[in-house]
């Protein structure tokens, strides 16, 4: 008998009337506005422009979503399109499902886009929205708890994961809460970026790549705890030859980039300095009223005086 244990919701939706208000719905929107804010304040403190980080998620966020939704329909093809599945289901996207590779490289196409008609380099966007991102994925994990489901391995220890739902080919038990190690993974993953950001001032997209070759190393030995049905491939899960495939390529381009292009981008957003500059120029032209009418007081107070002194030999 269990001493204690996650429980699990009672249900991943509520009903504000007819509206459906659904928890994996809402840690996906929570987890893009902390990407945003963060992203935000990483972007002006590299010399951008406020504003800018969620004019370009305008772009990358839908993207995204697409394109997370589509590795999962392809990679799970089975779920929506095998016998006696419904098609539609994989439109359904509040219901669960989305892979984390497909909405990267997406979300990346849609960055690029945005970037590309701002005139602002990607590597440096990346950069700067790189902990966030972690940091969404850490809270977007929470929605699989409000759908009891991408769980680990049965176990009995204090912090298991009850499911008590046995839709789906469930079996009402306690697990090892695999959303929970990720999100914990997720938020370390967030912190080592940053700080490695501070110390060794990283650019030109080296900050995403740690970013990546991070999330990745903890993704692989995480998707290995769980039990639900997956494609695997000489033994392993799909998505664990995923994750130490892009690991390489974060890792070489960490290697590479900080040979050929080393330090940090001086200019992130064009024309973010003239505008800065002219802020300067405005205020030493304020300075340089203040002085001429410093100057014509004197002159007045003078002219005073001379009047003052013919009065007096009159």
């Amino acid at each position: 008998m269990e001493l204690a244990f996650i429980p699990s919701p009672s249900r991943g939706v509520l009903y504000l009337g007819p509206i459906p208000l659904r928890g994996y719905a809402f840690c996906i929107i929570i987890g893009v506005f902390v990407a945003v804010w963060l992203g935000n304040k990483r972007w002006i403190a590299r010399g951008g422009r406020t504003g800018t980080v969620a004019d370009i998620a305008v772009w990358a966020v839908p993207f995204g979503l697409v394109g997370g939704r589509l590795y999962h329909v392809i990679t799970d093809y089975e779920l929506y399109f095998s016998e006696g599945r419904d098609w539609v289901n994989a439109f359904k996207i509040w219901e669960g499902g989305l892979g984390i590779w497909g909405a990267i490289a997406l979300g990346a196409l849609g960055a690029w886009i945005g970037c590309r008609r701002r005139g602002i380099p990607l590597p440096a966007y990346a950069d700067a929205v790189a902990p966030g991102i972690a940091l969404a994925q850490a809270i977007g994990r929470w929605g699989n708890w409000f759908n009891q489901e991408l769980y680990g391995k049965p176990t009995d220890l204090p912090w298991a994961l009850e499911i008590t739902s046995s839709a789906d080919g469930r079996v009402p038990g306690t697990y090892h809460p695999t959303f929970l190690y990720e999100s914990l993974w997720c938020i370390g993953v967030a912190v080592l970026v940053i700080w490695a950001d501070r110390r060794f001032r990283l650019g030109h997209g080296r900050a995403f790549a740690l970013y990546v070759a991070a999330y990745c190393a903890g993704r692989a030995w995480i998707e290995y705890m769980r039990v639900d049905d997956a494609h695997h491939i000489l033994g392993l899960r799909l998505n664990v030859w995923t994750a130490m495939l892009v690991f390489l390529l974060a890792v070489t381009y960490l290697v590479v980039s900080s040979k050929k292009r080393p330090g940090r981008e001086a200019v992130v957003e064009p024309g973010a300095e003239a505008s800065g500059g002219a802020a300067e120029g405005d205020d030493e032209s304020a300075g340089e009223s203040k002085e001429d009418e410093a100057k014509a007081e004197d002159k007045a107070d003078d002219e005073a005086k001379d009047d003052a002194e013919s009065a007096k030999k009159s």
